[in-house]
Protein backbone atom coordinates (compact mmCIF):
# COMPACT_ATOMS: atom_id res chain seq x y z
CA UNK A 1 0.00 0.00 0.00
CA UNK A 2 2.83 2.36 0.83
CA UNK A 3 4.44 1.70 -2.55
CA UNK A 4 1.17 2.35 -4.35
CA UNK A 5 0.60 5.59 -2.45
CA UNK A 6 4.09 6.84 -3.24
CA UNK A 7 3.68 5.85 -6.88
CA UNK A 8 0.35 7.69 -7.10
CA UNK A 9 1.85 10.82 -5.50
CA UNK A 10 4.84 10.67 -7.82
CA UNK A 11 2.64 10.33 -10.91
CA UNK A 12 0.44 13.23 -9.82
CA UNK A 13 3.43 15.48 -9.14
CA UNK A 14 4.97 14.59 -12.48
CA UNK A 15 1.73 15.36 -14.30
CA UNK A 16 1.40 18.72 -12.55
CA UNK A 17 5.02 19.55 -13.39
CA UNK A 18 4.49 18.71 -17.08
CA UNK A 19 1.31 20.80 -17.12
CA UNK A 20 3.16 23.75 -15.57
CA UNK A 21 5.92 23.50 -18.21
CA UNK A 22 3.35 23.32 -21.02
CA UNK A 23 1.49 26.37 -19.72
CA UNK A 24 4.75 28.29 -19.34
CA UNK A 25 5.87 27.49 -22.87
CA UNK A 26 2.44 28.28 -24.23
CA UNK A 27 2.46 31.61 -22.43
CA UNK A 28 5.87 32.46 -23.87
CA UNK A 29 4.68 31.58 -27.35
CA UNK A 30 1.68 33.84 -26.87
CA UNK A 31 3.75 36.75 -25.57
CA UNK A 32 6.27 36.55 -28.41
CA UNK A 33 3.75 35.98 -31.18
CA UNK A 34 4.56 38.49 -33.95
CA UNK A 35 2.07 41.31 -34.54
CA UNK A 36 0.82 41.62 -38.11
CA UNK A 37 1.64 44.96 -39.74
CA UNK A 38 -1.28 47.17 -40.74
CA UNK A 39 -1.44 47.83 -44.50
CA UNK A 40 -2.31 51.28 -45.89
CA UNK A 41 -2.89 53.00 -49.22
CA UNK A 42 -4.03 56.50 -50.23
CA UNK A 43 -7.74 55.73 -50.13
CA UNK A 44 -10.23 57.10 -52.70
CA UNK A 45 -9.17 60.03 -54.82
CA UNK A 46 -10.60 63.32 -53.50
CA UNK A 47 -13.41 64.77 -55.59
CA UNK A 48 -12.26 67.65 -57.78
CA UNK A 49 -14.03 69.83 -60.28
CA UNK A 50 -14.10 68.11 -63.66
CA UNK A 51 -12.38 70.06 -66.47
CA UNK A 52 -14.47 71.42 -69.30
CA UNK A 53 -14.88 68.85 -72.07
CA UNK A 54 -13.47 71.20 -74.73
CA UNK A 55 -10.42 72.01 -72.62
CA UNK A 56 -9.78 68.33 -71.90
CA UNK A 57 -9.94 67.48 -75.61
CA UNK A 58 -7.33 70.13 -76.42
CA UNK A 59 -4.68 68.53 -74.20
CA UNK A 60 -2.56 66.00 -76.10
CA UNK A 61 -2.30 62.39 -74.94
CA UNK A 62 0.49 61.63 -72.49
CA UNK A 63 2.58 58.51 -71.91
CA UNK A 64 3.43 57.95 -68.24
CA UNK A 65 6.50 55.89 -67.37
CA UNK A 66 6.87 53.88 -64.17
CA UNK A 67 7.87 56.12 -61.27
CA UNK A 68 11.42 55.33 -60.22
CA UNK A 69 13.01 55.97 -56.84
CA UNK A 70 16.00 55.23 -54.65
CA UNK A 71 16.63 51.87 -53.00
CA UNK A 72 15.69 53.33 -49.62
CA UNK A 73 12.15 54.10 -50.85
CA UNK A 74 11.74 51.01 -52.99
CA UNK A 75 10.11 48.75 -50.39
CA UNK A 76 6.71 48.79 -48.71
CA UNK A 77 7.96 50.10 -45.39
CA UNK A 78 6.37 53.26 -43.98
CA UNK A 79 9.28 55.59 -43.25
CA UNK A 80 9.74 58.57 -40.96
CA UNK A 81 12.48 61.01 -39.95
CA UNK A 82 13.11 62.50 -36.52
CA UNK A 83 14.04 66.07 -37.39
CA UNK A 84 14.77 66.90 -33.76
CA UNK A 85 17.21 63.98 -33.43
CA UNK A 86 18.74 62.90 -36.75
CA UNK A 87 16.85 64.01 -39.85
CA UNK A 88 19.29 62.16 -42.08
CA UNK A 89 18.13 58.75 -40.89
CA UNK A 90 15.08 57.05 -42.38
CA UNK A 91 13.34 54.80 -39.87
CA UNK A 92 10.57 52.27 -40.63
CA UNK A 93 7.44 51.80 -38.55
CA UNK A 94 7.47 48.32 -37.03
CA UNK A 95 3.75 47.57 -37.46
CA UNK A 96 2.69 49.65 -40.48
CA UNK A 97 3.43 49.32 -44.17
CA UNK A 98 2.11 50.41 -47.56
CA UNK A 99 -0.04 48.06 -49.61
CA UNK A 100 2.42 48.57 -52.50
CA UNK A 101 5.76 50.36 -52.91
CA UNK A 102 5.26 54.15 -52.66
CA UNK A 103 6.43 54.66 -56.26
CA UNK A 104 3.53 52.52 -57.48
CA UNK A 105 1.00 54.32 -55.28
CA UNK A 106 2.27 57.71 -56.44
CA UNK A 107 2.08 56.68 -60.10
CA UNK A 108 -1.46 55.37 -59.66
CA UNK A 109 -2.64 58.62 -58.08
CA UNK A 110 -0.80 60.74 -60.66
CA UNK A 111 -2.42 58.79 -63.48
CA UNK A 112 -5.86 59.26 -61.92
CA UNK A 113 -5.36 63.03 -61.65
CA UNK A 114 -3.87 63.49 -65.13
CA UNK A 115 -6.54 61.21 -66.58
CA UNK A 116 -9.20 63.77 -65.64
CA UNK A 117 -7.66 66.19 -68.14
CA UNK A 118 -6.30 64.05 -70.96
CA UNK A 119 -5.72 60.53 -72.23
CA UNK A 120 -2.92 58.82 -70.29
CA UNK A 121 -1.27 55.61 -71.51
CA UNK A 122 1.60 53.47 -70.30
CA UNK A 123 5.03 54.31 -71.67
CA UNK A 124 5.96 52.16 -74.66
CA UNK A 125 2.40 51.67 -75.87
CA UNK A 126 1.16 53.33 -79.04
CA UNK A 127 2.74 56.35 -80.67
CA UNK A 128 2.04 59.04 -78.07
CA UNK A 129 4.62 61.80 -78.63
CA UNK A 130 4.82 63.16 -75.06
CA UNK A 131 6.44 61.13 -72.28
CA UNK A 132 6.45 61.97 -68.57
CA UNK A 133 9.07 60.48 -66.29
CA UNK A 134 8.88 60.99 -62.53
CA UNK A 135 11.58 60.30 -59.96
CA UNK A 136 10.40 60.00 -56.35
CA UNK A 137 13.09 61.67 -54.24
CA UNK A 138 11.41 61.93 -50.84
CA UNK A 139 8.41 60.22 -49.31
CA UNK A 140 8.34 60.18 -45.53
CA UNK A 141 6.70 61.43 -42.36
CA UNK A 142 8.97 64.07 -40.85
CA UNK A 143 8.77 64.86 -37.14
CA UNK A 144 9.66 68.39 -36.01
CA UNK A 145 8.98 67.30 -32.42
CA UNK A 146 7.60 64.16 -30.73
CA UNK A 147 4.07 65.51 -31.21
CA UNK A 148 4.25 67.41 -34.53
CA UNK A 149 4.92 65.89 -37.95
CA UNK A 150 4.23 66.35 -41.65
CA UNK A 151 3.99 64.12 -44.68
CA UNK A 152 6.57 65.18 -47.27
CA UNK A 153 6.79 64.18 -50.92
CA UNK A 154 9.34 65.47 -53.43
CA UNK A 155 9.43 64.44 -57.09
CA UNK A 156 11.49 65.38 -60.12
CA UNK A 157 9.31 65.39 -63.25
CA UNK A 158 10.74 65.39 -66.78
CA UNK A 159 8.58 65.86 -69.86
CA UNK A 160 10.11 64.65 -73.13
CA UNK A 161 9.04 64.45 -76.74
CA UNK A 162 9.54 61.13 -78.49
CA UNK A 163 11.50 61.49 -81.74
CA UNK A 164 13.07 58.98 -84.13
CA UNK A 165 16.39 59.82 -82.45
CA UNK A 166 15.04 59.15 -78.95
CA UNK A 167 13.73 61.27 -76.09
CA UNK A 168 14.06 65.03 -76.48
CA UNK A 169 13.64 66.85 -73.11
CA UNK A 170 10.99 69.56 -73.19
CA UNK A 171 10.76 70.70 -69.56
CA UNK A 172 11.72 69.62 -66.06
CA UNK A 173 10.42 70.56 -62.64
CA UNK A 174 10.88 69.61 -59.00
CA UNK A 175 7.74 69.59 -56.87
CA UNK A 176 7.84 69.33 -53.08
CA UNK A 177 4.73 69.33 -50.93
CA UNK A 178 4.26 68.85 -47.20
CA UNK A 179 1.01 68.46 -45.31
CA UNK A 180 0.53 68.35 -41.51
CA UNK A 181 -0.25 65.00 -39.91
CA UNK A 182 -3.37 64.95 -37.70
CA UNK A 183 -1.62 62.59 -35.26
CA UNK A 184 1.99 61.72 -34.43
CA UNK A 185 1.77 58.09 -35.54
CA UNK A 186 1.54 55.91 -38.63
CA UNK A 187 -2.17 56.57 -39.40
CA UNK A 188 -1.49 60.30 -39.14
CA UNK A 189 1.47 59.93 -41.48
CA UNK A 190 -0.68 58.06 -44.00
CA UNK A 191 -3.25 60.87 -44.10
CA UNK A 192 -0.55 63.51 -44.45
CA UNK A 193 1.32 61.69 -47.22
CA UNK A 194 -1.89 60.97 -49.12
CA UNK A 195 -2.85 64.66 -48.97
CA UNK A 196 0.66 65.71 -50.00
CA UNK A 197 0.62 63.30 -52.95
CA UNK A 198 -2.77 64.59 -54.12
CA UNK A 199 -1.49 68.17 -53.98
CA UNK A 200 1.71 67.27 -55.83
CA UNK A 201 -0.27 65.50 -58.56
CA UNK A 202 -2.52 68.54 -58.99
CA UNK A 203 0.52 70.82 -59.20
CA UNK A 204 2.11 68.63 -61.87
CA UNK A 205 -1.16 68.62 -63.81
CA UNK A 206 -1.23 72.42 -63.82
CA UNK A 207 2.42 72.55 -64.89
CA UNK A 208 1.86 70.11 -67.76
CA UNK A 209 -1.32 71.72 -69.09
CA UNK A 210 0.30 74.44 -71.27
CA UNK A 211 3.20 72.25 -72.44
CA UNK A 212 2.96 70.74 -75.89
Amino acid sequence: MKYKANYSYSSTAKALFCLLIALTLGGCAFVHRPVNAESYDFGPQPLTAAPAAAAAQELPPLALADVDTSQALDGRGMLYRLGYADARQLRPYAHARWSAPPAQLVRQRLREVLGQQRTVVDAGTGTVPLLLRVHLQEFSQQFASPTQSSGVIRVLATLSRMTPAGELPVAQRTVEVRRPAPSADAPGGVQALAAATDAAAQELARWLAPLR
